[in-house]
């Protein structure tokens, strides 16, 4: 298989992310969500407390999850979220994960809450708004780490009942190549640039599966593709099944990302998404199998 056609990185060298070592041309990253909300669309709460989701990071990682992403405030509507509210929720889950084993990212759309996670151990700031706060650029610049760069439309906590595109998936890429530009201009170097369509946010159901079915277009920015599909309203919706019922729709979605050149997918089972996405990666001839014994001659 022609690799160079499947994941078209404009710089296809290992980088270094918290200080582990990634081959992103090769391997897929799996990130494991940890909210400490009260309100997030999927677990509602599990892991509002810290103790819960100090908890949830160290499973996910014994689980196989190689980032972890803590997030303060949901996405999509509702109440306001204060800096400090939101820096007490963050802060102390990333002073308790960093260090224990995985790359600790942080879901903020803040700067000062990007500012202090870094400072307390963050590698990683996933800004799900595209830099709706104005300092995001300088913050991420000044601080050596990484960025998600996120397509979405509104501001934090707001989403339109209706979001309408021409072509949602070059509109998509255009909003994300000028982000990239942004990056670029405030200092961030471009092995520190991560690119996300932002399945579902600012977008309904058939938005977000052309975006799955057209993903190499995103891929073909040159930057690594995270997509965060997870138990989505876009599988419920297209499966017709409620939250909880919506895992083996969201691997089936991931594998396909990840087959057009997705190297980072963003979960919440961790464990069946591990396993679903180095089949996909052995697939592409990108790893080994464990072992080769079937019909091997092995008795």
């Amino acid at each position: 298989m022609d690799l160079d056609g499947v994941v078209p990185l404009l710089d296809p060298r290992p980088r270094t992310i918290g200080g582990r070592e990634f081959d992103l041309a090769r391997r897929v990253v799996v990130m494991a969500v940890v909210n400490r909300t009260p309100d997030s669309f999927h677990d509602r709460g599990a892991t509002f407390a810290l103790d819960a989701a100090v908890a949830a990071s160290l499973r996910a990682i014994e689980a196989g999850a190689d980032w972890i992403d803590v997030g303060g405030v949901p996405f999509g509507r509702g109440p306001v979220v204060g800096e400090q509210e939101e820096l007490d929720r963050v802060v102390p889950v990333v002073e308790a994960v960093a260090g224990a084993g995985a790359v600790v990212s942080v879901d903020t759309t803040s700067a000062a809450v990007a500012e202090a996670a870094i400072r307390a151990g963050a590698a990683v700031i996933n800004d799900t708004s595209g830099f709706w706060d104005p300092r995001m650029p300088e913050v991420v610049a000044a601080s050596g780490a990484a960025v998600v760069l996120t397509h979405s439309l509104h501001p934090p906590r707001s989403e339109p009942a209706k979001p309408e595109y021409g072509d949602v998936v070059a509109e998509v890429r255009d909003r994300l190549a000028e982000l990239v530009g942004r990056s670029i201009a405030a200092g961030i170097g471009a092995d520190r640039i991560i690119v996300d369509p932002g399945h579902d946010l600012n977008k309904n159901t058939l938005h977000s599966l052309e975006l799955v079915r057209r993903l190499p277009e995103i891929v073909a920015l040159g930057y690594p593709t995270l997509v965060a599909l997870s138990n989505k309203d876009f599988v419920g919706e297209t499966l017709d099944r409620p939250r909880g019922e919506r895992v083996a729709g969201s691997l089936a979605a991931a594998v396909a990302c990840v087959l057009a050149g997705a190297r980072i997918v963003r979960v919440h089972d961790v464990a069946e998404t591990v396993d679903a996405v180095r089949m996909a990666e052995a697939v592409l001839g990108l790893r080994e199998p464990a072992r080769v014994w079937h019909n091997n001659g092995q008795n």
